[in-house]
């Protein structure tokens, strides 16, 4: 099945041992397909999203939102959601 838009995200881990922190990095991605939004471990179905939203940290980065009737989830974006957040919209008009 194909989506409508991608976006990729970051989940970053933090590992502390009794020497030392590590902050691990994991790049992932969201998808939008035509009923369901599907990250690493969440599916959102499309008609439990009330929106998207993108806020914008700096000059690339931000946090991508998906507003739903169960609560908000943010994601870390280190690319702009444009592409994404329009996609949803068109698709998706509330």
């Amino acid at each position: 099945m194909d989506f409508f838009a991608s976006q990729p995200y970051i989940k970053i881990e933090r590992i502390v041992s009794s020497i030392e922190q590590k902050d691990i990095e994991h790049q992932r991605t969201l998808y939008l397909y035509h009923d369901r939004i599907v990250t690493q471990h969440r599916v959102f179905a499309i008609e439990d999203v009330l929106s998207v939203s993108e806020k914008r940290i700096g000059k690339d980065g931000g946090l991508l939102y998906i507003h739903t009737t169960k609560g908000l989830f943010s994601y870390t974006i280190q690319t702009p959601a444009d592409a994404f957040v329009e996609a949803f919209e068109q698709h998706f008009p509330r």
